[in-house]
């Protein structure tokens, strides 16, 4: 299937490791030109940019705070300062904490809703504006199960990723006039450096019994329907959310 993408650009928040690396190599692998964000992984950063680039696209790698908006909006004025536009939004930059809720303070209330819900509001606020000038776009966002059907341990980053999921309705109603669509993908548990937890080790044997598909998902399971929404042959998809979770949950 040709997915048509070539010399598009991409914005991946969160885009230096683990998920958001993989969905920038493959789109560059489609010839995607790719921005991406990165907080506080320089090392990783220079080495995804490094693998971005040999697929011969023009590749940037951006330092980002995405909790501050000051901040955010200066490093979109020099994304598109740097590629002159941004066709493809991917919203996957994020922070959880595993914690039951009657142990959180308010200092993990703040940075879970402020980098997993705002940041992706603030990205979606200023990169929507010349989608529209263009009558053209895609917004996928990135978000985990526990944000449809709730987790134990996991209510901070459920209520600040239901929140996304609920914006990207409301974003896809706003903005298909334009030709702009908007999708949330929400995941089950993916192998990434962040599963590398003492909770989740412990407890592993009784997660995977929770999955008809006997394994915790990969990045490159999330990666292909990136694509598919990025590509003109979703251009009649938006408001809609794609759970990609080995069974976990069929609602």
């Amino acid at each position: 299937m040709n997915f048509e993408l070539k010399n598009k650009v991409a914005l991946v928040t969160g885009g230096s490791k683990n998920i958001g690396k993989e969905i920038a190599l493959s789109l560059a692998s489609e010839k995607v030109n790719i921005a991406f964000t990165y907080n506080s992984s320089e090392n990783q950063a220079e080495e995804t940019l490094n693998e971005i680039k040999k697929f011969g696209v023009q590749a940037r790698a951006y330092k980002l705070d995405i909790s501050k908006f000051n901040e955010t909006q200066d490093v979109l004025q020099k994304i598109y300062k740097d590629f002159g536009n941004i066709d493809i939004l991917i919203n996957n930059a994020g922070f959880t904490k595993i914690k039951k809720f009657l142990e959180t303070n308010i200092d993990d209330w703040n940075k879970q809703i402020d980098i997993s819900l705002k940041g992706t509001i603030y990205c979606c606020h200023l990169v929507s504006k010349k989608m529209i000038n263009n009558q053209d776009g895609r917004i996928i966002n990135i978000v985990g199960d526990s944000s449809r059907i709730g987790e134990a341990n996991l209510a901070i980053t459920a209520a600040a990723r239901g929140g996304t999921i609920a914006l990207g309705k409301s974003l896809a109603k706003e903005f298909g006039r334009y030709s702009i669509t908007v999708n949330t993908i929400s995941l089950g548990l993916v192998k990434t450096s962040h599963t590398d937890n003492d909770i989740l080790e412990k407890n592993m044997d009784k997660i995977l019994k929770s999955y008809p598909i006997k394994r915790l998902g990969k990045t490159s399971d999330v990666a292909p329907m990136v694509i598919f929404l990025s590509s003109k042959h979703a251009e009649w998809i938006t408001g809609q959310t794609f759970s990609i979770n080995g069974g976990y949950s069929m609602i």
